[in-house]
């Protein structure tokens, strides 16, 4: 590798140009008279910190609040654990918009893993992603859109389980198509969502204030009683940074964002602050109102929130709720879809994920698997088992992000860091990870062992199919058809980085 990796060049060019482009079906010839293009940098500040924010306040809110209370049954502790969380979560945003200013190309953790520890980690952080974080992400944040849609039409009883897994894959398809059809259209999707999800929490946090401020404090006597164990620590805080999560997928398409040195952070400094105190006072409002034992059998809780507030108007709470969590899949599918298109210029992916519409700029076929891994995900019904079950994988593989980053320090000191943060910052959130994902795995070391084979299943297969010089006719035969049926289908073209990481 050289160092054509940090601080390329912002071109804007987007037109088509006949010409050789490298092929990455693994041969070093490159292909005849292709077409190529990069990407314009479409996104703005406004629509960073809606990315940002738009993602993480997707379903976790809505569903993770019963998960941590579950765990700990004191609304101390999960209060508690609700602000760990966002700090812990803000620290790693702010060691990622080192990573991001330093390494610009998008992709996040891919990249960053691709330059810091060569192709085989790189490898096997898309691999997970594409088998594990990115459909169970989407997954969960769908059906809870679904369960919150449907609630209203069901009040004395849970919503159908079929119901609400069609209405999941209704969302998931209706998403990937906008995405398909235009960026503007998926962020002006991005933007109108994330109001919505905001009016939402405000309305939810002025109602627990007002019934705070009346005296209604009977639910915080005794607010340290509880269960405690490692275990149930654990678990508590996957729940809380699984509401978390989203921070780092600006960072999947930072080639698109105008100024990234500047850009990212600002909406890092926007966003993660915003998005802690909202989350912080939401949790309030919903133990001011929802007993223990209501907040432990509710999956909806904000529903059971506003049937109890809000009287003839609680209606309005799962229309509001459903739109945030729309808004939510929408953030995760465009970022997802970018990551596969980053994985296939590098030559990880086979070449039809790196093909994108030649006037929409939209990575149509990328965006199509996607949705197809993310459908199949819909056979589970435990949506709390989905979520401890990928986030061991999850978070170790942000350690070895910010590991990376050290280790870039380390290995090229004078590699230009428009913005550099103190050592303690990262030293306390891989400790902090380590500790968390370790101290469920103790006694349930289950879900940590299926990620960790899952991920280690990806070594055979990179060696394989990936790293050989001289692949298989078959491979290339089958990869080329692949690319000339979504170039007749979809009027696709192949896409080059602005950024180089090799």
């Amino acid at each position: 590798m050289t160092d054509r990796y940090a601080n390329g060049v912002t071109t804007s060019l987007v037109e088509p140009e006949n010409g050789r482009t490298p092929s990455t079906n693994g041969s070093k010839e490159p292909s005849q008279g292709e077409d190529k293009m990069v990407l314009k940098r479409k996104l703005t500040l406004i629509n960073g910190v809606a990315i940002i924010v738009g993602t993480i306040i997707g379903s976790g809110i809505f569903i993770a609040p019963t998960g941590v209370f579950r765990y700990t049954e004191s609304v101390g502790s999960s209060l508690l654990i609700w602000s760990a969380c966002g700090i812990l979560s803000t620290i790693g945003a702010l060691c990622y918009a080192e990573l991001g200013t330093s390494i610009t190309r998008s992709g996040g953790d891919y990249a960053y893993l691709l330059v810091s520890f060569g192709p085989l980690v790189g490898f096997l952080r898309l691999w997970i992603a594409l088998l594990i974080i990115r459909p169970t992400t989407q997954t969960i944040v769908a059906l809870t859109f679904a369960h919150y849609a449907v609630k209203p039409f069901f009040e004395d009883c849970d919503p159908p389980p079929d119901a609400v897994k069609l209405l999941a894959a209704v969302c998931l398809t209706l998403l990937t198509a906008i995405n398909c059809l235009s960026v503007k259209v998926s962020m002006k999707v991005q933007d109108v969502f994330t109001i919505g999800k905001l009016l939402a929490l405000i309305m939810i946090i002025l109602a627990g204030l007002f019934y705070i401020v009346t005296g209604r404090l009977e639910n915080f006597s005794n607010p340290w009683e509880g269960t405690y164990s490692a275990r149930n620590i654990g678990y508590a805080f996957y729940s809380g940074l699984f509401a978390f999560g989203g921070w780092n997928y600006l960072n999947f398409v930072t080639e698109e964002l105008q100024d990234p040195y500047k850009n990212l952070p600002r909406a890092i400094w926007i966003a993660m602050p915003l998005v802690t105190g909202i989350y912080v006072l939401v949790n309030l409002a919903y133990f001011t109102v929802v007993s223990k034992p209501d907040m432990l059998s509710s999956l909806a809780v904000a529903v059971t929130f506003g049937n109890s507030v809000f009287g003839p108007l609680a209606f309005m709470v799962p229309i509001f709720v459903a739109l945030s969590t729309f808004g939510g899949v929408n953030g995760v599918l465009f970022t997802s879809a970018r990551l596969f298109a980053t994985g296939a210029q590098e030559g990880h992916l086979p070449k039809f994920f790196q093909l994108f519409h030649v006037k929409q700029e939209t990575p149509i076929p990328s965006l199509i698997f996607t949705c197809l891994m993310s459908l199949l995900m819909l056979l589970t019904d435990n949506v709390y088992q989905l979520i401890n079950y990928f986030s061991s994988v999850l978070w170790l593989s942000v350690v070895a992000s910010i590991a990376g980053m050290l280790w870039l320090r380390h290995k090229k000191p004078d590699m230009p860091r428009p913005i550099k943060v103190h050592l303690a910052l990262p030293i306390i959130f891989m400790v902090s990870c380590v500790t968390l994902v370790l101290l469920p795995n103790f006694e349930e070391p289950r879900d940590l062992l299926i990620g960790i084979a899952i991920t280690l299943a990806g070594i055979p297969f990179y060696y394989v199919f990936i790293a050989r010089k001289k692949k298989h006719k078959c491979y290339g035969r089958l990869s080329n058809s692949l690319v000339e049926v979504c170039r007749a289908i979809f009027n696709t073209t192949v896409v080059e980085s602005n950024e180089a990481l090799k």
